[in-house]
């Protein structure tokens, strides 16, 4: 049995873009955009409200969901080659913006996923307890 996703009938593979894709504007720039783009992602203060307040917010998901991902975004923290800035460099080709100039050049894109998993440990803490008492390989 495989974890399935919740959105297609297809088994979940973890991805970094779960955790921003929640920022992409298109198409919704008069709501979304608006509501997003009074946030600079650079700012340690904004990045928080954004991380806590909309990356994290992935009701969708259960809490083995959600370990999964922690589990995968730890992977890739502890992965010195991983290229983080890739995920935010969006191609004209798709149908995705950023609410601000500031997403397409994060500063420190690594930083800005070690913060989110900092504060996925917090925000997360009972759903990944719960889920590590449990033998993953059952899901």
């Amino acid at each position: 049995m495989m974890l399935r996703n919740p959105f297609v009938d297809k088994d979940f593979e973890p991805n970094l873009m779960w955790f921003i894709g929640v920022f992409n504007v298109y198409d919704r720039e008069e709501t979304r955009g608006e509501e997003l783009e009074v946030f600079d992602p650079d700012n340690q203060f904004d990045r928080e409200i954004l991380i806590v307040r909309y990356s994290l917010k992935l009701e969708c998901l259960s809490y083995r969901h959600k370990f999964l991902l922690f589990e995968f975004l730890s992977e890739k923290l502890r992965d010195r080659s991983c290229d983080f800035q890739i995920l935010f460099n969006i191609d004209d080709v798709y149908d995705s913006s950023w609410p601000r100039a500031e997403w397409y050049s994060l500063k420190d894109p690594r930083g800005f996923f070690e913060d989110v998993f900092r504060l996925a440990s917090e925000e997360w803490k009972d759903d990944l307890h719960k889920a590590s008492l449990e033998d993953q390989s059952t899901w």
